[in-house]
């Protein structure tokens, strides 16, 4: 089949598994063609399964934000012909979703009907779609897919709550790639990161207020009171210069590394021992799947989807958002004893299997057959 795949190409989760997604689909025969504004940070060496169209939009000097949606459909139109795609698959619904059903619409008019999925990832959701402004945008662009999919049960719920949606929803979650966390790093040092007595954790994120990071650092500051132990901070984002500053103010300078967004973040947690995320909210919480695709056990908040990945008292530990010294607790719990740690980290590992992507992909590929047989549905 000939798919063509729009999400944002950054580090965020979303575009993580889009771009994920794409790649494995293309190894099964699929002819994957991305379209976005430039080329998705995780999609290596394209090939005659894998394409990238980049979107330009036009500096117009009577626009203050310059219509990226708009030149998207244009740009989804004219693929979809020249390549002859049998099907759009949007991450987002705003504005990729919106941006498909103005394509849609500009296709019917040459006969020409595309059938559209769209997979809901959560600041969709949550964040933009709530907002009064975006609401009817956001209703509109998911009843007029041809088929909805949430990446958890928890999202599904939080979306049916929000808006007055038409669609059936289907949950498939997010997923790794174990090809990925096979091999064994010779040039992954454990000592450029942490000394042999040190346990190394790590927060990888987009460093916004959602991810809490004060609560990271705080956290970080009753564990090395107790272990010593090394703190890896990923990312970038609005929050990391609050985050140093906290550090500074703690005297936590020599303990907290700050490594910025990275490529190689199977090569980070390679020798992790524990993984933190305190979020506010998060629709699945990919970054901990990642990390115990890795064997590293997860310290996390009960928000969202998170509990649908990491397993209270198996993987890890769940708390309620803000509880630092709970969170603190399980973390020294896990620490403090080497046996105790490994079997967490073995339970992590084995309990990331379930998704692995081979088990993943197949729902993805029902759903756009299911998608192709409506193609006709929302083309009105």
């Amino acid at each position: 089949m000939k798919i063509a795949i729009v999400c944002y190409p950054t580090f965020g989760g979303s575009g993580v598994v889009a771009t994920e997604l794409g790649i494995a689909l293309a190894e099964r025969g699929h002819e994957i063609h991305f379209v976005t504004y430039q080329q998705p940070v995780r999609l290596g060496l394209l090939s005659n399964n894998i394409h990238f169209h980049e979107v330009h939009v036009p500096e117009y000097p009577l626009f203050r934000y310059q219509p990226y949606e708009l030149a998207l459909s244009s740009k989804l139109v004219d693929t979809i012909k020249h390549y002859g795609i049998e099907l759009l698959h949007v991450h987002y619904a705003i504005p990729h979703a919106y941006a498909g059903y103005m394509a849609k619409k500009m296709l019917k008019e040459e006969d020409i009907y595309i059938p559209m999925v769209t997979t809901l990832h959560g600041t969709d959701i949550t964040l933009v779609g709530n907002h009064p402004f975006y609401k009817p945008a956001v209703t509109f662009s998911i009843n007029k897919s041809d088929v909805v999919t949430s990446v958890s049960q928890d999202l599904k719920q939080k979306t049916l709550k929000i808006f007055d949606v038409e669609n059936e929803i289907e949950v498939i979650p997010n997923f790794i790639d174990p090809k990925k966390y096979s091999s064994t790093f010779t040039d992954c040092q454990r000592s450029l990161m942490a000394s042999d007595d040190e346990k190394i954790i790590t927060h990888i994120s987009n460093f916004r207020k959602v991810k809490r990071i004060e609560d990271v650092i705080a956290i970080f500051y009753q564990v090395q009171r107790e272990i010593p132990s090394k703190l890896i901070m990923v990312g970038e984002g609005p929050e990391k210069e609050r985050a140093e500053l906290q550090c500074e103010q703690l005297g936590l300078e020599e303990k907290v590394l700050f490594l910025g967004n990275s490529n190689e973040i199977d090569r980070i947690l390679c020798f992790s021992d524990l993984f933190l995320l305190p979020s506010e909210t998060e629709s699945f919480g990919l970054a901990a799947l990642e990390a115990m695709a890795n064997k590293v056990a997860i310290i996390s908040s009960n928000a969202g989807g998170i509990p649908e990945v990491n397993k209270h008292g198996i993987s890890g530990f769940l708390s309620d958002v803000g509880n630092v010294d709970e969170m603190a607790k399980n973390a020294i719990h896990l620490l403090g004893n080497d046996q105790r740690l490994e079997k967490f980290k073995t339970n992590a590992k084995n309990v990331s299997k379930e998704f692995e992507i081979q088990n993943i992909l197949p729902l993805y590929e029902d759903v756009y057959e299911k998608a192709y047989k409506s193609r006709y549905k929302n083309s009105y």
